[in-house]
């Protein structure tokens, strides 16, 4: 999956030897195979016989006097296509007494072979030019072994310690000085590190760039302005045998083999992660989508500014109706394998404990209500818990409304959660079912509220008297229906009557006026409220 230290080889291009100052010195001049100067120099070796070729690995950049060559017209195209074949660089040829200017043979037969063909007007010691590339990709190794090292020991220290997925990314992504994007192998973004600019502009694209892209070869990009010439270098994820991801360092500026290299270390450390954590693939979908939908009800980003995120997550977007839920007491993974089993897209994540958000997006041209609906009554068969419960606010059509949506419905599967209310509620709860109880949930944080509810219940709140508090809970809920309320509570009417005298002698109210009990009713309200 990565490459090794052992077989990487630093190396500089034909264009970048020949602009080093003691090359310029020999009055370099390309006389062929121009467009091939990014051809990489892994070495520089002198040699003078025709069938050079037999001595080089790929990657050389051979000097020659061709003072072996004078002469002989075929030795000269031999030495070129020798040179060819065995996938040398380029070839420098000092102009001297074997040949006073570039031989047409040899220069034709690199143009035919495009292989770069430089020519020395001075005489130049070749010996000089042999030290300074070689020195320079020794100390260009030396750069990458440390870099290598580097990123490894910190990656390697950050999951030991237990670190997630996100701060692996940014550690990259400081190294690299460039967007990270991680994708599984449908092309969704599962996380990105870097500069948040940087990052938006390389997710605004993702769907041509996720679609054009890196066709072919496994270490190279494809089309549409995502090659390693233009620094987009990627990485594949997995183990024995399985592909699950990749990680794309977008845009990277250095060396296109240094990239590379981070690429490599970044993905060793990226299954490592997995490996050691005993974490799916599928987890790191959760922890995107958390994100995206954490920032979405939070409102610390512009709604428009994650639209790219989303987009890049796998959620439609265009012309799209949204409907935001929030469930109370369900599994994260149950509800997206749903999800996927009703054929509805869409993203869910935990809010918070107990409250797990689900963003549909549907086409505009199907019923978003029965959608829904119909969503909650597998949710309810599946789980086998009647009393779960989906809250949703009305359906958005415009991306900026999805935030205040997601806070609707959070706000009402809230103010029906761990209520008596909650044993008896739609199938889909909706703002206009929550009432009273949703105002006071509202409210339960202002100071006033906080001392009318003590004030209401102060006969009540001790701990001895939670049995009385429950009862006056259920029995305020059911409208204060003795016959319903002895029944929940299992015991006899007798008995109830007496736990309610206890009630109205404790609290100094009587039950049975109606603004009395209402004013108890919205104290318990506010009471639970705070509690929650």
């Amino acid at each position: 999956m990565a490459t090794t230290l052992d077989t990487w080889e630093p190396a500089l291009s034909v264009r970048q030897v020949l602009s080093l100052e003691r090359v310029l010195a020999g009055e370099p001049e390309v006389v062929a195979g121009a467009s091939q100067l990014d051809r990489q120099v892994r070495w520089v070796h002198v040699a003078e016989a025709a069938d050079v070729g037999v001595m080089l690995s790929g990657g050389e950049m051979v000097l020659t006097t061709g003072v072996l060559l004078a002469g002989d017209e075929d030795k000269q195209a031999e030495y070129v296509w020798s040179l060819h074949r065995a996938e040398a660089a380029a070839v420098v040829l000092g102009l001297g007494r074997a040949f006073p200017a570039a031989p047409d043979v040899m220069r034709r037969a690199a143009e035919r072979c495009g292989l770069p063909m430089v020519v020395l007007h001075r005489p130049f010691p070749f010996a000089e030019l042999t030290e300074e590339v070689q020195s320079r990709l020794v100390r260009r190794k030396f750069a990458a072994v440390s870099l290598s090292e580097a990123v490894r020991t910190e990656l390697t220290a950050l999951i030991t310690a237990g670190a997630p997925l996100q701060r692996l990314l940014d550690e990259v992504a400081r190294h690299s000085g460039c967007p990270v994007v991680v994708t599984n192998l449908a092309h969704r973004v599962l996380g990105t590190a870097g500069e948040r600019p940087a990052v938006d502009d390389v997710l605004r694209d993702w769907e041509r760039i996720a679609r054009q892209a890196w066709g072919h070869h496994p270490g190279r990009s494809g089309t549409g302005g995502g090659t390693e010439d233009d620094g987009w270098i990627r990485a594949e994820l997995g183990g024995r045998g399985e592909r699950w991801g990749r990680i794309v360092l977008c845009g990277y500026r250095g060396d296109t083999a240094t990239g590379r290299l981070l690429a490599d270390r970044a993905a060793e450390a990226l299954v490592l992660h997995r490996m050691l954590g005993g974490t799916a693939a599928c987890s790191w979908e959760e922890q995107s989508a958390q994100s995206l939908l954490t920032d979405l009800v939070s409102g610390v980003v512009p709604a428009r500014q994650l639209l790219p995120r989303a987009r890049a997550a796998g959620l439609p977007v265009n012309r799209r109706t949204f409907v935001p839920l929030v469930v109370r007491d369900g599994d994260t993974g149950r509800l997206d394998r749903l999800l996927r089993l009703l054929g509805l897209p869409g993203l869910v994540a935990e809010l918070a404990v107990g409250a797990t958000a689900v963003l549909l997006s549907l086409p505009r041209d199907q019923d978003a209500g029965a959608l829904a609906a119909h969503f909650a009554t597998r949710l309810r068969t599946e789980s086998g818990a009647a009393r779960t419960i989906v809250a949703a606010a009305d359906p958005r059509v415009v991306w900026d409304d999805v935030p205040a949506g997601l806070r609707e419905a959070q706000h009402v599967a809230d103010a029906v959660a761990d209520s008596a209310a909650a044993l008896d509620i739609p199938l889909v709860v909706r703002l206009k079912d929550v009432h009273l109880r949703g105002l006071i949930r509202l409210l339960r944080d202002d100071p006033q509220v906080q001392s009318f509810a003590e004030r209401e219940l102060d006969g009540l709140l001790c701990e001895t008297d939670e049995d009385l508090l429950s009862v006056l809970r259920t029995y305020l809920a059911t409208g204060r229906n003795k016959s319903r309320t002895a029944q929940l509570h299992h015991v006899s009417r007798p008995a109830l009557y007496r736990r309610l005298e206890a009630i109205q002698v404790r609290l100094g109210v009587d039950l049975d006026d109606f603004e009395q009990a209402a004013s108890v009713h919205i104290a318990l309200l506010a009471h639970d409220a705070q509690q929650q």
